[in-house]
């Protein structure tokens, strides 16, 4: 099969096309011709570092869609159309076939296409477990969604408004019209913006009763101010400083959200409701409700470029390479 090669780690801007050896599943697999892959910056951000468990050449992407080609020991049946959030200590998706754990893959609705699919997994996963698996999202009227142009925060923006939410979100000035467009009610410049005064003049002292934080450790440390009492934050990208407030005040809650633990962990029913999470967003986007924020489309060959845009952080929305036609 043709595949787009990682032959050593940090070596990821100059991945090629070639021939590589096509996966053999195990037990608990299904084989998936891959019709579409998502980027994401996890991609990089691994391959920069490596992983342990790789064997090199690598095969990099989490984010697949295609149809089933064996479906082993599964209930899928071949030509089943399906997605699935890969396990990223294993070969993945940037290949013309790849192996998947069947318990964590979702069966793709006709209305949905391939591309729309494969935009959902890592970072729509990541936001709905963030939303609905994390917070008491029940208890929660607002919520301060950080780099909303991006695309966890695009996804739990419209994820956030769905069930009813007050939201607030932070985004370069140029794309405050594309993050409102989302459903953010309020969009703050972080660059020039006080983003604390402003949260907490619009909350009327109070502050939001939760943040998720797609940032960074320092971001979602100086966030913690932006907490109303007994309020939650929920962070991916490094947790905050948990000595800023101190115990007997704020009561503030912490929440990781990590959602590749679901297989390193080993956990069989944390994989499994990967599947169930991307049903219900597979659903929604079916019925028109949630956007799969696809900004563009490119090739297989195109993707190590696409990368290096990702890496400079200043794509809004999803990247998807088309892989079959």
């Amino acid at each position: 099969m043709k595949a787009l090669l990682l032959k050593e780690k940090n070596q990821w801007q100059n991945m090629k096309v070639e021939e590589a050896r096509g996966p053999s599943i195990q037990e608990d697999e299904i084989l998936v011709e891959v019709h579409a892959a998502g980027l994401n910056p996890v991609d990089y951000k691994t391959a920069t570092n490596g992983n342990p468990n790789w064997k090199y050449p690598h095969i990099l992407g989490l984010d697949v869609a295609g149809t089933v080609a064996d479906p082993g020991n599964s209930s899928f049946k071949k030509g089943d159309r399906v997605v699935y959030h890969g396990d990223l200590t294993k070969k993945g998706g940037y290949a013309e076939f790849a192996a998947a754990k069947a318990d964590a893959v979702s069966l793709i609705p006709d209305r949905v296409s391939f591309e729309e699919a494969a935009a959902l997994p890592t970072a729509g996963y990541t936001a709905y477990q963030a939303l609905h698996r994390k917070l008491p999202f029940d208890q929660i009227s607002t919520i301060l969604i950080h780099a909303g142009a991006g695309g966890v925060g695009g996804f739990a923006i419209q994820l956030a408004k769905l069930a009813g939410k007050t939201v607030f979100s932070t985004a370069s000035k140029h794309n405050h019209e594309y993050v409102k467009l989302l459903g953010a009610d309020y969009v703050l410049d972080y660059r020039e913006q006080d983003v604390k005064a402003e949260i907490l003049m619009l909350t009327n002292g109070k502050g939001v009763d939760a943040v998720l934080d797609t940032v960074s450790r320092q971001n979602a440390t100086d966030s913690l101010d932006m907490l109303a009492f007994m309020g939650h934050i929920a962070y991916i990208a490094g947790a905050p400083d948990f000595t800023k407030i101190p115990g007997f005040t704020k009561v503030v809650s912490y929440h990781e959200v990590a959602l590749a633990a679901a297989y390193t962990a080993n956990d069989k029913d944390a994989v499994k409701d990967l599947s169930v999470i991307g049903s219900d967003m597979l659903r929604l986007c079916a019925e028109g409700k949630l956007n799969p924020m696809i900004a563009e489309t490119i090739t297989l060959d195109e993707v190590p470029e696409a990368l290096i845009r990702l890496s400079d952080r200043h794509v809004k929305g999803k990247i998807i390479a088309k892989i079959k036609n």
